[in-house]
């Protein structure tokens, strides 16, 4: 069954598999009820300083449900806890991943999330049977923006947009998601922001030099990750971590011949208006949809772009993912100014928040 949706500009897109039924709820932490009443406990699916993912089986329906277990020994850890509920209760959109339950106990908080099946889209690309265009890019790029406007909507930052965090909703689709809302913040009129956490090749200038964050942080983020995607080479990555870190501050970066010969002129623009070193003058996520690069009807066929250099590109960042990035960000922390006596920034290690596929 084919679906249509609603492009950028109004204009009904065919795809391929249809979307999947969109859940959403408000949810209330429940502290009178174990998770173990209402779901069986599966397999784990990954593990961060937070605590660890489950695949969970509902008893009831036998829907299968990811549940993010955080340990809560502290009123700090509980504190934290709660406020990802709370934030994923603004968050209802079909682009961006559900919470549908919670679970209080004594020593842990238990997100049931729903459970997306389909795998990285950088993983799904390089597939033998998967179609890699720039058409094809550009609906992916659609989706993503489509989550990022709603979420900035509700003056939420995501804060860690790389493409580990954007996933196929089944192995047959071509739906994304966003995931991961573990280092997402909302945002208040007059309260600055300072952060230092994330991942180095798609943290923008003013993350690496401490400085106040807002939406077009995640911009930055976005042209990075666009760029990669037709590309699969990586704008800011360096010899090392403080190398690229020192590439993001400087902002240098270039649209290497070799690699971006079968790319469009659009395309270019469109990612030059977002890897801005100055925050003001990226596109917003409202303004991104309407670029003319996205707004282009969709092509059928067209030339492939590589998939060599993105299989390069995700086996650089399986080996990549230790504790190099936080190691850079603590020498560079010890260089800046703005950083010298204070000791609240968040400073985290890549691989914390562990997907909720």
């Amino acid at each position: 069954m084919s679906t249509m949706e609603q492009g950028a500009a109004g204009t009904a897109v065919s795809w391929d598999e249809g979307e999947e039924a969109f859940e959403c709820c408000d949810v209330t932490i429940r502290s009178g009820e174990q998770v173990s009443d209402v779901y069986t406990q599966l397999e784990k699916l990954g593990e961060g300083k937070f605590g660890t993912v489950y695949k969970l089986q509902e008893k009831a329906t036998g829907k299968i449900r990811a549940g993010k277990y955080f340990r809560t020994r502290t009123p700090k850890e509980r504190q934290a806890a709660q406020a990802e509920v709370e934030l994923m209760n603004l968050l209802h959109h079909p682009r961006l991943v559900q919470c549908l339950a919670a679970f209080q106990s004594p020593r842990e908080l238990v997100m049931v999330m729903e459970y997306v099946a389909g795998g990285e889209l950088f993983e799904r690309i390089v597939d033998d049977d998967f179609e890699h265009t720039e058409p094809s890019s550009i609906q992916y790029m659609r989706q993503i923006l489509e989550g990022l406007q709603y979420m900035h909507g509700q003056a939420i930052v995501h804060l860690d947009l790389k493409p580990e965090n954007i996933v196929c909703v089944s192995p047959s689709s071509h739906w994304l998601k966003i995931i991961d809302f573990g280092l997402a913040r909302k945002l208040a009129p007059g309260t600055p922001v300072k952060v230092l956490h994330g991942t180095p090749e798609f943290m923008a200038p003013e993350v690496v030099s401490f400085e106040p964050v807002g939406l077009a942080t995640d911009m930055w983020s976005i042209g990075v990750i666009c760029y990669i995607l037709l590309s699969g080479e990586s704008p800011f990555q360096g010899d090392n971590d403080m190398e690229t870190l020192s590439n993001v501050t400087a902002a240098q970066w270039k649209f290497e011949e070799e690699t971006f010969s079968e790319v469009s002129q659009q395309a270019k623009a469109f990612i030059r208006q977002l890897l801005q070193k100055d925050a003001r003058r990226r596109l917003s996520s409202s303004q991104a949809l309407l670029h003319p690069w996205l707004q282009q009807p969709v092509q059928s066929s067209t030339k492939a772009l590589s998939k060599e250099r993105i299989k390069q590109f995700l086996t650089r960042r399986k080996w990549q993912k230790t504790g190099k990035a936080l190691l850079a960000l603590n020498r560079l922390a010890l260089r800046s100014p703005n950083l010298a006596g204070d000791t609240t920034n968040s400073l985290g290690e890549e691989g914390d928040s562990p997907c909720e596929c």
